[in-house]
């Protein structure tokens, strides 16, 4: 049986669950029978771009969220644009300290090739349960990592809210380190937005812990800094 049949069948099978919709209901919105809804769920056909399309709009997901993507080789011309930080990732991770609920938002990027050169495309997943069913979130952003000499910026929109764009600075990543210290950087109609706070970017999950969460709170030197400079920076 196909490998990318198989592993779209299960997103489209675990979103349907996550919307408490039946076959019968996923079926009747995408004008198929159950029994082609179920096969495509089982991977056991081969579901066409047009129907894939219509099956995220009816699961409320991007489809991105429901393709599956083989490890593609890259270009060795344009890889060897991509800072050490970045190079040879096909996803990493993000964290940042959430003073309204005290906890940690988690994030994960899906990292791919792109035809341009200091450029890679990246879709990131935020605030999930559970890291084997990250697709599975309360926000989606696509956009591009921009790559310069000592700086990379990723460029983000929200799929579902237009208006919300958001993009993090992250210096040094020509230093092969396994996690860089980032500025987060939001824009939306939503309340308490705009909004700036330094986040950690990792090549590995972090462990998150009391640990984690004191690294990532905005400390008494980070303030000192701040009042020094009169501005935001990566710290």
């Amino acid at each position: 049986m196909d490998e990318v049949n198989l592993e779209i069948g299960k997103k489209i099978r675990i979103f349907r669950k996550k919307q408490n919709m039946t076959l019968d209901a996923l079926a009747a919105a995408i004008y198929k029978s159950k029994a082609t809804v179920s096969k495509y769920e089982k991977g056991e056909i081969t579901i066409d771009i047009s129907t894939l399309y219509e099956v995220a709009n009816a699961l409320d997901v991007h489809i991105e969220q429901l393709l599956y993507s083989q490890p593609v080789r890259q270009n060795p011309d344009l890889l060897g644009k991509v800072p050490p930080f970045f190079k040879g990732l096909s996803n990493f991770y993000g964290y940042w300290y959430d003073g309204r609920n005290n906890s940690i938002l988690r994030m994960l990027f899906d990292v791919s090739p792109s035809d341009m050169p200091h450029q890679q495309k990246i879709m990131m997943y935020m605030n999930f349960d559970d890291y084997e069913h990250y697709p599975i979130c309360e926000n989606t952003y696509e956009g591009i990592i921009e790559h310069f000499d000592a700086l990379s910026i990723m460029q983000l929109a929200n799929k579902h809210l237009p208006l919300e764009k958001a993009s993090i600075q992250i210096l040094a990543t020509s230093l092969d380190f396994t996690y860089k210290w980032g500025l987060w950087q939001g824009l939306s109609t939503r309340p308490l937005m705009p909004v700036a706070t330094k986040m950690l970017v990792c090549q590995e999950r972090m462990k998150e812990d009391e640990e984690l969460i004191s690294r990532l709170k905005i400390s008494k030197e980070d303030i000192r800094l701040l009042k020094q400079y009169n501005m935001l920076t990566v710290l």
